[in-house]
């Protein structure tokens, strides 16, 4: 089972080996808030950029951990890069950049990333 997703332009375009996700991280940083992002998490190995990598390019701010991919012709991110804690590689998708996610069906996990 898999899913894909892309940019609002479709320069960039993903797949990931996995379940639709039924949860999302609703983060209240700055970075977060004000760009409205659902997320969930997948280890590296599941994500697989079909398009775009050319189109891409990348943010970092606060600790500069997490690498931020946006497009450089209509600016939406649709996912990050990253490592969790014991050090394997992550991405974190917007589930709002995947069609076939029902946005209002999602169990949201609030994150406190304000505080930290």
């Amino acid at each position: 089972m898999s899913f894909e997703g892309s940019c609002h332009c479709g320069a960039v375009r993903f797949r990931v080996d996995a379940a639709l996700p039924a949860q999302a991280i609703s983060c209240n940083c700055s970075h977060c808030r004000r760009k409205g992002f659902l997320l969930s998490f997948f280890p590296a190995e599941q994500f697989e950029l079909m398009e775009g990598e050319e189109s891409l390019l990348s943010y970092k701010f606060n600790t500069h951990k997490i690498e931020h991919r946006f497009c450089r012709v209509c600016g939406t991110q649709p996912f990050a890069c990253g490592a969790n804690s014991d050090g394997s590689a992550v991405r974190a998708v917007n589930l709002r950049c995947v069609p076939d996610v029902d946005l209002d069906a999602l169990e949201l996990q609030r994150f406190d990333g304000a505080s930290m």
